[in-house]
């Protein structure tokens, strides 16, 4: 095998590790990180949407599209799981003013508690139990690399007729709260 075909070999064999890598961090994310937070009732998609909601750029709450967007998650999906939180009582949503036949979610009085007072000391345990051992230079790199890769996925959803990405990072929601 000459050296091209060896490079590329080893791109494959390292992109394949690194997908596959990506795939379990995100299945125990969901595992464990719904297991930090299960005695609130919530799960890590509605610890995103709770997230989501609570940055000050929200505090007016969001369109479910607009959501949608940020969460990178279709529509369809984020409607059956906001029904959910609407039900256990931490969402509202009401016909968005400016476009009545659209909704516009904010989280409740009853959210923010548990969002605040609840979830947000066992998501920063979590965080602490995962990236303990990590330095600020590893965490910084890690995002640097993850933002990357997205930036380069959604210009191939974009490519394929995909919704555009907000500018902020959704997983900075519960970290900067």
């Amino acid at each position: 095998m000459n050296t091209k075909e060896g490079h590329h070999a080893t791109r494959i064999d390292l992109a394949n590790r690194l997908f596959f890598r990506l795939y379990q961090c995100a299945n125990m994310m969901h595992k464990t990180g719904t297991r930090a937070v299960e005695a609130e009732g919530l799960t890590t998609q509605q610890w995103a949407v709770l997230g989501a909601l609570s940055r000050p750029q929200a505090e007016d709450g969001m369109g479910v599209g607009e959501l949608a967007r940020y969460l990178m998650v279709s529509r369809q999906n984020l409607s059956g799981l906001i029904g959910r939180m609407e039900r256990d009582g931490h969402l509202v949503s009401a016909p968005d003013d400016r476009d009545r036949r659209a909704r516009r979610v904010r989280i409740s009085a009853t959210g923010r508690v548990v969002w605040q007072d609840l979830a947000l000391p066992k998501i920063h345990a979590y965080y602490e139990q995962v990236l303990g051992d990590f330095s600020v230079n590893d965490m910084s790199h890690a995002l640097h690399y993850l933002l990357k890769m997205l930036d380069r996925m959604e210009q191939i959803d974009q490519q394929a007729g995909g919704a555009e990405r907000e500018d902020e990072d959704p997983a900075s929601a519960s970290a900067s709260d």
